[in-house]
């Protein structure tokens, strides 16, 4: 019998617990349109002011601007040019309109127009007809390769000049897809992956770290995440909390494959996930999505920015909440088992100052919180983060371009373990964990174009982190020990890379970087909770290590159409302090840290064809990747009882994972859209000569076979659809090769109508077809959530 059923007034609480929490999330959201509204109406108020002052000096340009198929363009940049001098600027609106003033003195103005996935359009007149009534701008769409990319080189390059394998997700394409989370919303990219197959809506977040292209995922991140260039990996885990960055504040977003230590450093073994966010424009903006889903799911994103004269700021936030689902197999639950849960809050200001056009200055505080229920009562954790970043961009033509960024911040995160009973009907507190840490860094670059064919990148960086993991260790149910473990570790990096344009056809990009880090302080602690008990304290040796990161790669275009591309790389990852120090524990699985854990080396190579054709319209892309991976840090199992499974974080000898990579993208007849990638993946152990029955098994959490596809129609007139479909082979949960997950295909879906030129509804599927597959088997079975709705609305308003 549910234990809740016996106790009438628990019962009550725990309805009126739920009624408070649901008013809570109702009343943040109103509160966050309330301040939009509150900050538009000041931004307009200012606006119009300005404008009755200049009234009688100036006269109003207006207009629209539409694609090819008539369709208004939401966000276009439109700037008003006098010569090479910027007189004006704004954004188009959700019907694509825009005006400003102009004064009656000038004679020859032009307006150019910029907006992703398009070509840039300039038109000019004269002056005597400033006055004519809407001017209609059409913009054709930009070739697929032609788009730009500031990842793969850390300076702006266009996609059909790399080598690099890199994947570009628009905000336009990213807001057709179902998924209320960003990680969820990158599975379109084959190859991406967490931990488990389960995403940050309901997953632990020492789960969420994340793999690129069958490295083989940890709960560490074997690829490196940046947010404008600001590391987002958990200083001390090196997992991702991916509900930090607000959805609505992001630009576009960045997934580049293969080792890039050279320009990157430690974590970007796999590649780098760069999210680009927006920034302060001429005109202000606001912008708010607010949804309510299945499973109790509220949730609402804000973006507000705009600039006065030199000084810019920007505004985003958002705040989720969800009853979560029962993660264990209905088969398998007991009267323990309890939705997995989740609620988080984000906060992001940045503030800006342009002394001239070349020249910036900011300054950035961001604040994450985030309270989980993991499936049992028990099992819970919670995390703060407060981080600020600071830097300066600047630019002269002779001197070069500089950028600056310093960072900092302090985590707390909470955990609390508990060991479930084999009938799964109650548990058994285990541990109490806490994990505070704090972290400050640098970077510096310097980029220069001479001699006409080549650009130099330069610079360096630098972090430092402290944490320790705490714990309060319970035997049958009682507080036993404390016990204490953590470290410092320092790191620092300089890096030099040459881009050469030989000839019109050949482009060859190398590069070099080096790296030192030491692990230092660091010791484990341990004392029993009886009276007389002593403490005991192990401290560990300082280390110190070093890595020496090369890179070459190689464009050879024989055709404008046509490209081949090659890359030979080096890579590494540092273990992280909490890989080293801390244990911790999910289902009936024990994971030990190791003090002794070593960096992984990678070495790899790729070599891949770039073909468009039908005007450009179609991109097609293949690309060979082989890469070895030394020393990997693994979870190998020690023994195996009923109960208990009890694992040891090492370094295995030696892994490979070699594959083919396929993409295509193509601007179908009239409004649609299609994309689509496919990843075969052959991971394996190469060498272990501590366990050589591991020789030769397939690698943990690789699928060998992933297919991702994307149909999008585009039409704000009428409606716009979205439709993602993702196919994964079988793999294996752990390192012997016994519990196998079998292969699922899901299928999301988005709709969304504009009722007016500022608001736009919208329902949204995830796991459209039900498919409850495994997630994960530890050894008991979790599965995927079941089918998600959810219905909201979009509210922009850009103030011209």
């Amino acid at each position: 019998m549910n234990e809740r059923l016996k106790h009438p007034n628990a019962v009550l609480r725990f309805h009126v617990v739920r009624f408070r929490l649901l008013v809570r999330h109702l009343l943040n959201g109103f509160a966050l349109l309330l301040f939009s509204c509150v900050i538009l109406f000041a931004i307009n108020s200012q606006t119009t002011v300005a404008a009755q002052t200049t009234a009688q000096a100036s006269q109003r340009i207006a207009g629209v601007v539409l694609d090819q198929a008539d369709a208004p363009i939401n966000g276009a940049e439109v700037s008003l040019m006098s010569g090479a001098s910027e007189l004006a600027g704004t954004v188009t609106d959700e019907a694509g309109e825009f005006s400003f003033d102009a004064l009656a003195a000038r004679e020859a103005l032009s307006v150019v127009v910029r907006a992703r996935g398009f070509q840039t359009l300039e038109q000019s007149w004269s002056g005597e007809k400033i006055g004519a009534a809407g001017l209609r701008l059409v913009l054709a769409p930009a070739p697929l390769s032609e788009e730009l990319t500031v990842t793969a080189t850390r300076t702006q390059t266009r996609l059909n000049e790399t080598a690099a394998s890199v994947v570009t997700l628009s905000a336009a394409e990213l807001g057709t897809t179902a998924a209320v989370a960003l990680d969820d919303a990158l599975r379109q990219v084959a190859g991406f992956q967490l931990f488990r197959r389960a995403g940050s809506r309901t997953a632990n977040p020492t789960t969420q770290g994340v793999s690129l292209r069958a490295t083989g995922a940890s709960g560490a991140s074997r690829a490196l995440v940046l947010a404008d260039g600001i590391p987002l990996n958990d200083p001390f885990g090196g997992w991702i909390n991916w509900g930090r960055v607000p959805r609505e504040s992001v630009s576009r977003v960045e997934v580049l494959r293969g080792g890039f230590s050279h320009l990157y450093g430690s974590g970007a073994l796999g590649g780098v996930v760069n999210i680009l966010t927006r920034r302060a424009a001429s005109a202000p903006v606001v912008s708010l999505e607010a949804s309510y889903g299945s499973q109790r799911t509220p949730d609402a994103s804000l973006f507000i920015g705009g600039r006065r004269g030199r000084f810019g700021a920007t505004l985003a936030a958002e705040i989720f909440h969800t009853d979560g689902y029962i993660i264990v197999d209905e088969t398998a639950r007991g009267r323990a088992d309890t939705p997995a849960a989740s609620r988080r809050t984000s906060l992001d200001l940045m503030l800006d100052y342009e002394s001239h056009p070349d020249a910036r200055l900011f300054f950035r505080a961001s604040y994450f919180g985030e309270s989980r229920a993991n499936g049992t009562p028990q099992q819970t954790n919670r995390t703060h983060l407060r981080q600020w970043s600071a830097g300066g961009d600047w630019t002269r033509a002779r001197l070069g371009s500089f950028n600056v960024r310093a960072y900092g911040g302090t985590q707390v995160y909470d955990q609390v373990f508990s060991a479930v009973a084999a009938d799964r009907n109650s548990e058994t507190l285990t541990r109490v964990q806490r994990v505070p840490s704090q972290f400050a860094g640098l970077s510096a670059q310097w980029t220069r174009s001479f001699a006409a064919r080549h650009t130099l990148v330069a610079g360096l960086d630098a972090r430092e982190v402290r944490g320790a993991s705490d714990e309060l260790v319970f035997a049958q149910g009682r507080a036993a020990s404390l016990v204490g473990a953590g470290g410092r570790e320092r790191s620092a990096g300089v890096f030099v890379e040459e881009i050469a344009q030989l000839t019109s056809r050949l482009t060859l990009v190398g590069g070099l970087r080096f790296d030192r880090w030491r692990n230092y302080r660091a010791q484990n602690a341990s004392r029993p909770l009886a009276a007389s008990a002593q403490t005991n304290a192990t401290p560990f040796a300082d280390r110190t290590e070093t890595a020496f990161s090369p890179q070459a790669s190689l464009l050879y275009k024989p055709h404008e159409n046509f490209a081949l591309v090659a890359s030979v790389y080096r890579a590494f990852r540092q273990p992280t302090l909490n890989e080293l120090y801390r244990s911790f524990r999910v289902g009936d699985v024990l994971t030990l840290a190791n003090e002794n854990l070593r960096a992984e080396r990678l070495t790899g190579g790729e070599f891949g064809v770039n073909a468009n054709s039908f005007k450009r319209r179609l991109d097609t892309r293949a690309v060979f990747f082989w890469t070895e991976i030394a020393r990997p840090v693994a979870n190998v199992t020690l023994n195996t009882t009923p109960a208990l499974i009890t694992r040891r974080r090492q370094n295995l000898g030696r892994t490979r994972s070699r594959g083919i990579e396929l993409e295509l993208d193509a601007r179908l007849r009239g409004r649609w859209a299609l994309s689509g990638s496919y990843l075969f993946a052959d991971a394996s152990v190469l060498k272990f000569p501590a366990d050589a029955k591991l020789e030769g098994l397939r690698l943990p959490q690789v699928a060998r076979h992933q297919l991702t596809f994307q149909l999008r129609y585009t039409n704000p007139a009428r409606f716009n659809f979205g439709l993602q479909g993702r196919v994964a082979g079988a793999q294996f949960d752990d390192d012997l090769n016994r519990f196998r997950l079998e292969r699922f295909f899901t299928l999301d879906a988005l709709v969304s109508r504009r009722l007016t030129h500022a608001v736009e509804l919208f329902a949204a599927v995830e796991n459209l077809l039900d498919a409850r597959y495994s997630t994960g088997r530890t050894p008991v079975r979790t599965v995927a959530p079941p089918a998600f709705l959810r219905l909201g609305l979009r509210f922009c308003l850009p103030a011209n």
